[in-house]
């Protein structure tokens, strides 16, 4: 009987670009920051749970980001520094076992007082979302999206 030979090792620098994996990544992408900006539209921010560890995330998040102000524009390049990064790296970490896709591509508005737009936007962990966008909700920042969405209905009834 022969041994069944070793797995390749995946080598990203040789791959394929699999075009179909990465536009499927777009869609869940895009469906996400949709949906969620869907409930932001029918539900307050402010009363809204995005994870069963809302709390835990939010006291973190206050912990180890003492600095983050939830109602300021986020610096996507010292979040992305060297130093951001590993920062963010250990708190995500943290969840791993604990969040499903603590670690999948999200979209997040930079400033809570924007829509999702082009240039509003930066592509983060799943758990940066989540850590943000409890903070601005426990903060009422969101609220605004919700208050906008039921004038828009009331004045088309």
């Amino acid at each position: 009987m022969s041994q069944p030979s070793a797995p390749k090792t995946f080598n990203a620098e040789e791959a394929d670009n699999l075009e179909d994996i990465e536009k499927q990544f777009a869609v869940k992408v895009v469906q996400h920051m949709q949906t969620y900006w869907s409930i932001l539209e029918r539900v307050k921010g402010s009363s809204l749970r995005l994870t069963r560890m809302d709390d835990d995330i939010y006291e973190h998040l206050k912990r180890d980001f003492p600095e983050f102000d939830p109602a300021e524009t986020i610096d996507e390049d010292q979040m992305k520094s060297k130093e951001g990064k590993e920062r963010w790296r250990n708190f995500m970490m943290v969840y791993e076992k604990k969040v499903d896709d603590y670690n999948f591509g999200t979209m997040m508005r930079s400033n809570p007082k924007w829509e999702y737009g082009r240039e509003e936007t930066i592509f983060v962990p799943r758990m940066q979302f989540y850590a943000v966008e409890i903070a601005r909700n426990r903060a009422g920042l969101n609220d605004w999206v919700y208050e906008q969405a039921q004038k828009e209905k009331a004045s088309s009834s």
